[in-house]
């Protein structure tokens, strides 16, 4: 197929707006939150502000990695990280009326400890002044580093662990930064189960990269091995020029099927959709009522 075919209908999305969106719109100009919503180009930014719920970008705008993907600036030294940043983001959400929030951080391979001190303080500053609210961390893999894993999930501020494996194994040289490896990626994922028995775990992965069926269902397997407890599938859309392009539009049938096959497979939740992203309102939903259940239960 050739390279970036044109865009189909079913990825037209209604632009942003509402009184909820403006008003978040608003604080994360006032306060200069940086958020993945704006970052990436999210085309669910609208329905997810306006819904309640939000990913924020924290330890800085500014990444060590340079993924081929990613919209996000890149920097082998972005600088120092702001130690009123948790009081500050917790502060915040806590004016938002939202209640689901996605803290998710740029990689910081530049610090000893990599920034997980300071993000495991941001989320149990948050989850101090916000009890109520569902916290998702979405880490970056610490270099394979389980002492700093466990650094985070010490911050007990968190309903869901997140690490994105983004691709399959094949495409993981050419999508992602040398240092991110898909093998790497799996041992986080279990690596958070083994260290914190009974975390709710996710990850997601990006299709229309070339990947073929039978590497997404492998890569399926794969994240099933280690633990994984919800799974999910959305188009990759070429941000700029410089980045990689998309090799194909994938179906919304395709999507369907392995979204069937994923709960087939055993996982919890398998969101699967063209617009699916691994933070969108609709799949946050079902997760925050699925960790109330699971509450009552435990």
């Amino acid at each position: 197929m050739s390279e970036n075919p044109k865009k189909p209908e079913w990825l037209r999305v209604r632009a942003p707006g509402g009184e909820n969106y403006l008003k978040i719109k608003g604080m994360m100009r006032e306060r200069r939150l940086a958020t993945v919503c704006e970052e990436a180009r999210c085309p669910n930014i609208g329905e997810c502000w306006g819904g309640g719920t939000a990913t924020i970008m924290v330890m800085g705008d500014t990444c060590t990695r340079g993924c081929r993907f990613c919209n996000v600036k890149t920097a082998k030294f972005p600088g120092a990280l702001d130690p009123e940043e948790p009081t500050n983001v917790a502060r915040s959400l806590a004016d938002m009326s939202l209640d689901y929030v996605v803290v998710t951080t740029v990689d910081r391979d530049d610090l000893a400890d990599q920034g997980a001190d300071h993000f495991a303080r941001i989320l149990r500053e948050v989850k101090n002044k916000n009890p109520r609210l569902r916290l998702e961390a979405l880490a970056g893999d610490f270099q394979g580093r389980e002492d700093l894993l466990q650094i985070l999930l010490d911050s007990d501020g968190i309903d869901v662990f997140a690490h994105n494996v983004e691709t399959v194994e094949r495409l993981t040289p050419t999508v992602r930064d040398r240092r991110a490896t898909y093998r790497q990626s799996l041992a986080v994922l279990a690596n958070a189960k083994k260290l914190k028995p009974g975390l709710v775990t996710k990850t997601s992965l990006m299709l229309g990269l070339g990947e073929t069926e039978e590497e997404v269902i492998q890569t399926m397997r794969d994240c099933f091995a280690v633990g994984v407890d919800i799974l999910t599938f959305g188009q990759y859309l070429q941000p700029s020029a410089r980045h990689l392009a998309v090799k194909e539009f994938v179906t919304p049938e395709q999507f369907k099927k392995y979204e069937e096959l994923g709960l087939a497979m055993g996982f919890k939740y398998v969101p699967s959709g063209p617009l699916v992203r691994s933070s969108y309102r609709a799949g946050e939903f079902f997760i925050k009522a699925f960790l109330d259940e699971k509450s009552k239960k435990d």
